[in-house]
């Protein structure tokens, strides 16, 4: 049976006005993101001074940090000699004997001006979510500024709060590139799941005894 023009269009408006309340109930967790960290981003020159500055892991190439992770890690430099951090926590994945994210930051920030005393490693960063609450059980940070892309400062500073540290984010500013464009896609899920980690505060993959190393290294660099 031909169904009429007028149930035709009525469907179809229906149709539209689900996919779009789908679209408006996806980008909650993102708005969310945004009205949340609007006062906790900086420049590296207005960033207060801190103890410690926190790179997330971007990757390796060929076993050095990869573009996007030089560029993290070049601000944390530029943080450390200017004297607004003493200390540079570098988390990231160690999860396989060949692939060690935290040591080739700490091998490239040393190249860069760092003394290694002054960097920390946590092996077991898995994710944001992970990375900051290590930070925070693991490590004993309070506070902390956050070094990442901007187009992924914002969730890292959303969970790095919900995960008990005063942060501030340093967004990397990076050329519009295929990279970039997907990397800001990506975080439109990965948004989703912030939100329900900032919610139900799950256990990381990998938490551990706690480590003084942080302590360690601010005492050196008292």
């Amino acid at each position: 049976m031909r169904l009429s023009p007028f149930r035709t269009r009525r469907a179809r408006r229906h149709a539209l006005q689900a996919l779009m309340a789908l679209c408006a109930l996806a980008l909650l967790p993102s708005a969310w993101l945004f009205t949340t960290t609007g006062d906790r981003l900086r420049t590296p020159a207005d960033a207060p001074p801190t103890e410690v500055a926190m790179v997330f892991g971007a990757g390796l190439w060929q076993g050095e940090p990869s573009p996007y992770l030089a560029h993290r890690l070049d601000a944390a430099a530029e943080l450390y000699r200017t004297g607004k951090v003493r200390v540079v926590l570098v988390t990231g994945d160690n999860s396989r004997t060949d692939y060690d994210e935290p040591d080739a930051m700490r091998a490239y920030l040393t190249r860069h001006g760092v003394p290694d005393r002054a960097v920390v490693s946590d092996y077991a960063g898995f994710d944001t979510w992970d990375s900051c609450v290590r930070a925070k059980k693991i490590f004993g940070v309070r506070e902390a500024i956050l070094l990442s892309q901007d187009f992924h400062i914002r969730r890292a500073v959303a969970l790095c709060e919900a995960a008990g540290v005063n942060a501030y984010g340093v967004g990397v500013a990076e050329n519009r590139d295929m990279t970039w464009y997907a990397g800001g896609a990506r975080e439109v899920p990965a948004a989703a799941k912030a939100a329900l980690d900032a919610l139900l505060h799950p256990d990381p993959h990998f938490l551990g005894p706690r480590e003084p190393g942080v302590q360690r290294a601010l005492a050196g660099a008292r």
